[in-house]
């Protein structure tokens, strides 16, 4: 990751990059969305005027991260005190986080990590499992009618051969009631920034094992086994073979990821191309699961998530003078 402080080095979108170098979050390698979220992350923090970070390599300031040690005692990467309380419980406690892949400094630092955002959007559903029910039972149509837990960074095994034999966890794992009373589960993979890509991981024998059990993938699994498919397809796989092994009457694996970021879109239109069936699999953006949570809710928290993360149209307005 690179910072350039030379208006005359930055590309074609001079007025969002302006924006970006007066706020130290201009990186070189970001897209445009990337870019926005970024934006969006540093005008979170001015606006509660938490004093700026640094980059992880260095001392050069970066407006999309806040500073270490104080991030970690403060917890101010999180929204609010309940979910602060959340993250004690769930990633300060040694013992509970033991075998757990937190990132650490970033789940206390890095304003853009996804793994924050999870505690920002699922936190507080820990403590109201009846809001939390009725946005999936929308979500699922029907399929999943009650949130009975939730629980962060979860593996049912990790290298265990029974399941991945990998240390493949989903970022938040919802256990559930079907309709019929069943036992079921959502494992979800949230991205917010990200854009999915990178090299592919080492392609185990296993993965193809489980592939075939599920049967509802194309033959040809050449584009799954690369990059950008490949953790789209672990973490499916993942769902899959939870299901068979732990004997749940239904489950399915979710991407979750903001509406707007098209390089998560594609991949998951391209990743429904090589799929023979869909029952396993599905899609929400955050903007969907908000809405549904607005519906059932006015807690203050959801609007407090709503500005931290998705309220891109504040950038607009800055960049053009205007206000909401």
């Amino acid at each position: 990751m690179q910072l350039i402080g030379n208006v005359n080095r930055m590309g074609k979108n001079m007025t969002l990059d302006k924006l970006a170098v007066s706020l130290n979050v201009f990186v070189e390698s970001d897209s445009t969305f990337q870019r926005r979220a970024r934006i969006l992350q540093a005008m979170w923090r001015k606006d509660r005027d938490i004093s700026c970070g640094v980059r992880p390599s260095g001392d050069q300031p970066l407006g999309s991260c806040i500073p270490m040690p104080w991030a970690k005692e403060a917890l101010e990467n999180y929204i609010t005190e309940t979910i602060r309380d959340v993250v004690r419980a769930e990633v300060c406690d040694p013992v509970a986080s033991a075998g757990k892949l937190y990132g650490k400094p970033r789940i206390f630092d890095n304003l853009l990590s996804s793994q924050p955002l999870c505690f920002n959007l699922f936190g507080e559903l820990t403590h109201d499992l009846d809001l939390a029910s009725a946005a999936v039972n929308s979500l699922s149509d029907g399929r999943f009618t009650e949130v009975t837990s939730i629980a962060f960074e979860y593996s049912p095994g990790r290298g265990d051969a029974r399941y991945l034999n990998d240390r493949s966890a989903f970022d938040v794992f919802v256990h559930c009631r079907t309709a019929d009373g069943g036992t079921g589960f959502l494992g979800i993979e949230v991205k917010y920034h990200e854009d999915l890509t990178g090299t592919a991981d080492e392609n185990k024998e296993r993965y193809d094992e489980v592939a075939d059990q599920m049967g509802c993938f194309a033959e040809d699994r050449g584009r799954l086994k690369a990059s950008p498919l490949q953790q789209i397809w672990r973490d499916h796989l993942l769902a899959g073979i939870t299901r068979i092994v732990d004997n749940y009457d239904d489950g399915m694996f979710v991407m979750l990821y903001p509406q707007n970021n098209p390089r998560v879109s594609s991949a998951i239109d391209n990743y429904r191309a090589q799929l023979l069936s869909d029952e396993t699999f599905a899609a929400w953006t955050m903007e969907d699961l908000v809405d549904k949570l607005r519906e059932h809710s006015n807690a203050p928290w959801i609007e407090l998530f709503r500005e931290r993360y998705l309220a891109f149209e504040k950038i607009d307005q800055r960049l053009t003078g205007t206000t909401g």
